[in-house]
Parts: C-alpha cells; sequence; structure tokens
C-alpha cells in the first residue's frame, strides 16, 4: 500500500506520479498471490536450515583454504549440504565453476566419450551452450571430440514430442540435456513435473541415459528439484538463485554419484577429482548465499509476475502471462521495437545500485549471435539473480527481464522500466 511518504520518495527517484497511479491497483491484485509465494519460501527455508544444521555447519568451516586445498572441510560440507537439499547421492559446489556455461560444460565432458550422443528433447539449449555442443563452430567442443548431437524440437503449443523423442534415441544415446528455463526462446518454461514426466519417458526407452537438467533461474521457485523426480544431474550457476546474491563466483553440480565424480574429474584432473580446490575464504559466502536464496529467489519472482501483469495491462505480449504458475525468474516482455527494449533497459540500469549512470547500448557479445543489450547494475559482475535485464536485438524484440535481491527492489526496477517508456512516448498512461 502507497502512503504519502512512499509516493514521495518514488517521486524524488524520478517516478512520474502517473506511472505510480497506474501500479497501484496491480500490485493491490498481486497480494494474495505473494502470500502463496511466501509459503514456498518459507518451506525452501526450512529444508536449507535443516541441511545446515544436520551438517553441524560451524565456522570452522569457513575458514580459508589455499594450494592445492586439501582436507577443506568447509567445502567438503557445503557440498553436502548441496546434496542433501537436493536430495542427491553427491554434489561439486566450486568457485572454480566459472558459470552456468562451464559447469554444464564439466558435467558433459566429464560424463560423455568420442562416439556418444547428446540429445535435447526441448528444442535448441542457450545461446552460449551451442559452442560447447558444437552446433556453432568452436575451438574445443563437444563435436571436435567425435561426440554428436541430436535435437527434438516441442511442439507448437510447448508439448513434448514423444513420438520424435522415441524416434531419435538410438544406442549412441549416452545423455539427454533438459534446459528448465526458456532462454532466449519463446517456449514456456518447464515445471519439476513436466520435467519428471519427460524423465520418466526417457527411461523407458533407455534407463541407462543419463539425464541432465540445466537448472540455471530455477532453483527455489518450486518446493521439489529436478532430482526429486529422477535427475541424474542436476547443474547451476551460483551467481543466480542458489548463491542469494552473495556467492561472488562459482556452479554446483548435484546428482548421482557416479556422474557427479565423472565431472570432478573433468574440472580437476584424473586421479584427482573431487580432493583439490582451494575455496580462498569463499566458504562464508557461499553458506550464507546459499541460506538466503529462498527468500530472494520469490523477490525475484514477485518482481517477475508484477512486470507481466503491468505489461500486459498496456497490451503488450508476456510470457509467462500474468496469471501463470512459474518455474523460473523469468520474464520475457515483447515490446516490439529496438527503441522499446532499449528504453526499457535503461530503465532497468538506471534502477540499479551499482552503475545506475551508465546507459546500457546493444554490442555483439561473445557466444551470441547477435548484438545484446544488457542492463546490469550487479555488485557482482553478470549476477542474474540480482535486477537485471537483457535482450538480443532483433525481431520480435522481445526483452527478458529477472532478479532483484529483494522484491522492493524489484518492484522499483519495474516502475523505472515504465518511466523510461513513458519519457520516450512509446506507451501512454
Amino acid at each position: 500500500m502507497f502512503t504519502e511518504e512512499l509516493f514521495q520518495s518514488y517521486k524524488a527517484m524520478g517516478i512520474d506520479q502517473k506511472v505510480l497511479d497506474f501500479s497501484i491497483e496491480t500490485e493491490n491484485q498481486l497480494l494474495e498471490r505473494f502470500r502463496k509465494l511466501d509459503d514456498i519460501a518459507e518451506f525452501n527455508q526450512l529444508k536449507i536450515l535443516k541441511a545446515m544444521q544436520d551438517n553441524r555447519v560451524s565456522d570452522i568451516h569457513f575458514a580459508a583454504t589455499t594450494g592445492y586445498g586439501y582436507n577443506d572441510i568447509g567445502r567438503d560440507t557445503l557440498e553436502q549440504v548441496y546434496a542433501d537439499v537436493f536430495h542427491a547421492e553427491d554434489a561439486l559446489v566450486r568457485p572454480q565453476l566459472m558459470s552456468g556455461t562451464h559447469a554444464l560444460t564439466v558435467a558433459l565432458a566429464g560424463n560423455l566419450r568420442p562416439g556418444d550422443e547428446i540429445l535435447s528433447p526441448v528444442g535448441k539449449p542457450y545461446d552460449t551452450l551451442e559452442g560447447v555442443i558444437g552446433i556453432t563452430e568452436s575451438k574445443g567442443s563437444l563435436a571436435e571430440y567425435g561426440i554428436t548431437y541430436a535435437q527434438v524440437d516441442l511442439l507448437p503449443d510447448g508439448g513434448f514430442d514423444w513420438d520424435g523423442i522415441k524416434s531419435a534415441i538410438n544406442p549412441r544415446t549416452k545423455l539427454a540435456t533438459i534446459q528448465r528455463s526458456k532462454g532466449y526462446a519463446e517456449r514456456p518454461t518447464l515445471s519439476v513435473e513436466r520435467i519428471g514426466e519427460l524423465i520418466r519417458f526417457i527411461k523407458e526407452q533407455n534407463p541407462n541415459i543419463i539425464c541432465m537438467v540445466d537448472n540455471c533461474y530455477g532453483e527455489f521457485v518450486e518446493t521439489i528439484e529436478p532430482t526429486d523426480v529422477g535427475a541424474d544431474l542436476c547443474v547451476g550457476s551460483l551467481i543466480k538463485n542458489p548463491g542469494g546474491g552473495l556467492a561472488p563466483t562459482g556452479g554446483y553440480i548435484v546428482g548421482r554419484r557416479e556422474y557427479v565424480e565423472n565431472a570432478a574429474y573433468r574440472l580437476s584432473s584424473p586421479g584427482l577429482g573431487k580432493e583439490v580446490g582451494a575455496t580462498l575464504g569463499l566458504n562464508a559466502t557461499l553458506y550464507q548465499g546459499f541460506f538466503l536464496s529462498p527468500q530472494v529467489v520469490s523477490g525475484a519472482i514477485k518482481g517477475a509476475i508484477y512486470a507481466a501483469n503491468l505489461y500486459e495491462r498496456l497490451g503488450y505480449s508476456v510470457l509467462p502471462n500474468g496469471t501463470e504458475e512459474r518455474y523460473d525468474i523469468i520474464q520475457a516482455v515483447t515490446l516490439g521495437s529496438a527503441e522499446a527494449v532499449i528504453a526499457f533497459c535503461k530503465g532497468i540500469q538506471a534502477a540499479a545500485p551499482v552503475d545506475s549512470y551508465v546507459t546500457p547500448e546493444p554490442w555483439a557479445m561473445p557466444g551470441y549471435q547477435c548484438e545484446v543489450i544488457m542492463a546490469a547494475g550487479a555488485f557482482v559482475q553478470g549476477s542474474s539473480i540480482e535486477l537485471s535485464a537483457d535482450a538480443p536485438i532483433k525481431p520480435p524484440y522481445t526483452v527478458f527481464f529477472q532478479g532483484g535481491l529483494t522484491w522492493h527492489h524489484a518492484k522499483f526496477g519495474i516502475l523505472m522500466s515504465l518511466q523510461k517508456l513513458y519519457e520516450a512516448g512509446l506507451i501512454k498512461l
């Protein structure tokens, strides 16, 4: 509820009265839905708390290690906490995993051999993974090592092509990679329940196929994770959901012990695996970020729902729509022009606590096939659990909004995006 003091604060931050008036009704209509999100956050908070208590986490686990990192009990205990939270046999949680893409690369390279084939039953993966697999020619790709790739697109209604998947599975199919979030594709994000249905179908065809889920942007959005429904591996980035905005770098791989160990041997070296890897004093922030993540994720989901409802009222196409259930933190808004996309991103940048004075511009970002604009004034570079937005500059000119370490910051970012579109004469209120 807006008080007069709050109105004045928003005005002082550059938000026009018309933008505020437009937003009030929408927010009031979402209060009951937000309470349900609080219930999910509370459940996940207790799940993490129990895992930390069961593993007797102490300040001794925050001590730094250097060099080889032998006997790093903080690192080993954190990995057990992750394994317990995800109900998995083992976990690899390391600052040496530089991004979600790197974690996926390590998981793939550790578990595939020449002659094996990867199957994506949910269409083409996110842009940065194309070079890893070899869809886009790149030095060091899996394709260079004789690992092939097959793909089955989703049906036009977003459903699985069961017949196509069954036909695509062959004796060389070693691993199925399932991207939970939509990335830059205009398709629905997959719920954990739907991922479970897909995994069961694949295992019916061949129980030995490794089912790996790219869980980026999806952690703690629901009360269950892909490992609860049969995923052999689940992979993500610590500068997204599970880092809680505090993790300065890192990634995780959780799942069946054999497959996690294979990934560890690829990350370090054969014969060493999980036994090495200094944490350099980062453990405290990795623990604390994980502990805070359910609350941070909840705030980000509220921001995404708020954005969907506001922009839907203005007549824009949004995915998911304003009433759909949420399975990741990303909100896509199709704005229809490069000018509108750039104005939106300028608003997100102007709302940031860091680099708010910077003007984002489209550029040829490595790993992408067209110019991309990115708005993020983050404490951690590239952290998309923090308030951020990005968009490929190509039709239909869809911007992807995500993050916000608190609900109130996510809310301000959306209001500022509306403000910039309003100032540019691109919307009428």
